[in-house]
């Protein structure tokens, strides 16, 4: 299906070749005649707009036009389905969601894992079951050198020197199978003190740091056990943390807007303001029963931050400011793989999650869901199951009727596969709240880097 998707921004007239990639900024003129431009003939369009624009200008425009369409950059031919490295595609597990800590010591109200245990008993991993899933990862990550290990939660660092083990055991690994692992560890950072610090920053490749910004947000979303503010606590330690990262590494300092901070934008101008350069707000996701929870009638006001704050991200970037906000960040000129594009993040195949008692779900969202376990680490042989496996194998972008004539589709891959299941009870049905959102970063994204490349020179 040959498709192009344009719109309006901040100024900027942006046309995207939704197959072949290509992003054009055009003059009002072109924009215009490509709302003709599939359907009618060069004389019907120049009799429906020679009232607002000259004749030559509109010639001019359709020319151009033909030109791009001749190249492959409009227009194009969506060839990745029968593309060889999709088709003939065999999935080897290479990242490993580790639940080292069952338990946490926050309150966060929006928490999916309803405080750490997953609706199940607080507990925490012990260093065997850890081995087991790192060798679990060697042994069933095929050819691929470059395999991904995060340490989640709960909260990770309540079982600390597990954690330092099997970044020691990992790191053992490596040389004898011909394997580079990246450790990637999430926290909320009430625990850290010097000695993480300085193990994280050496040993972590990614530190993803638990934060809702302004102090009134996130004190009034992420309470301690005793009902006091963390936000004093750990605000401190991240700085200290950032502060001493080497520049090889990487960190985000993440949070979750909710319909209390629909103005999200302030929360994340406040981690730049604390010295935060790489940063993330992701919209809470739950159904209404939950007061936190975003709605259908939230999305005008949700689109409007997101339009306004893109703005201010390009005039900072374009003054030099190195603040980044992840959500804003596209790739135009090679993007991820065919496979990435059209299959997204792997979960159930290339991803797996391994909570403390050794079961193997498709994804931490999953945890708890015991129709998804694929297996225990425990068992003699671990056999996941196929049915499990190829549904998740097979929920790609070809295979969901609405995502196959989205323009957005490789750009978000599909979306999540724990939202679909949570909010439609079908994998090949995305959570649409979620895919309007998601529409509207990629749109602001691809406005910052048009704005970089036309003003930035």
């Amino acid at each position: 299906m040959k498709m192009i998707h344009k719109y309006n921004m901040n100024g900027f007239n942006i046309v995207i070749d939704v197959n072949g990639g290509a992003v054009h900024v055009v003059d009002d003129v072109t924009y215009r005649v490509l709302d003709y431009y599939e359907e009618k003939t060069l004389e019907d369009i120049v009799q429906l707009l020679e009232s607002e624009y000259d004749k030559e200008k509109i010639e001019e425009s359709y020319d151009e036009i033909e030109s791009l369409v001749k190249e492959g950059l409009l227009y194009s031919e969506d060839e990745y389905e029968l593309h060889p490295s999709f088709v003939d595609r065999k999935p080897v597990v290479k990242a490993l969601c580790l639940n080292v800590a069952h338990d946490c010591n926050l309150k966060c109200k929006y928490c999916f894992a309803k405080q750490g245990d997953f609706g199940g008993k607080a507990e925490l991993m012990s260093l065997e079951i850890g081995k087991k899933a790192i060798d679990f990862l060697v042994e069933n990550s095929g050819n691929r050198k470059n395999l991904e290990i995060d340490f989640f939660g709960g909260e990770p660092l309540m079982n600390w020197e597990v954690v330092k083990e099997l970044v020691k055991y990992g790191r053992e690994k490596e040389k004898p199978f011909g394997k580079n692992i990246r450790y990637t560890i999430t926290t909320n950072g009430v625990l850290l003190d010097d000695e993480k610090i300085d193990f994280i920053n050496e040993n972590m490749h990614n530190v993803v740091l638990s934060l809702d910004g302004r102090k009134e947000i996130n004190d009034g979303m992420r309470p301690t056990l005793n009902n006091h503010g963390s936000y004093d606590i750990i605000v401190p330690k991240f700085q200290k943390l950032v502060k001493q990262r080497p520049k090889d590494k990487y960190y985000y300092v993440r949070g979750t807007f909710t319909r209390d901070n629909l103005d999200f934008s302030k929360d994340v101008k406040h981690f730049a303001d604390l010295g935060f350069e790489l940063t993330s707000i992701e919209p809470v996701v739950d159904d209404e029963t939950n007061p936190f929870a975003l709605r259908e009638e939230d999305l005008p006001r949700i689109f409007d931050e997101y339009e306004k704050f893109a703005a201010e991200i390009a005039e900072r970037q374009l003054k030099g400011e190195k603040f980044k906000f992840f959500h804003f960040i596209v790739d135009l000129n090679q993007g991820p793989c065919v496979i990435k594009r059209i299959t997204g993040c792997g979960a159930g195949n290339e991803y797996v999650s391994i909570v403390p008692n050794g079961d193997i779900y498709p994804c931490h969202q999953f945890v708890g869901k015991e129709e998804y376990i694929l297996g225990n680490l425990n068992d003699k042989e671990i056999n996941m199951p196929e049915d499990i496996k190829s549904m998740f194998k097979n929920a790609h972008v070809y295979n969901k009727d609405s995502c196959k004539s989205c323009w957005n589709k490789f750009y978000c891959s599909g979306g999540c596969h724990a939202n679909a299941i949570n909010f439609n009870k079908d994998i090949t049905k995305p959570y649409d709240l979620g895919c309007e959102m998601q529409k509207k970063r990629t749109e602001c994204a691809i406005m910052i880097q048009a704005k970089l490349l036309t003003e930035g020179e």
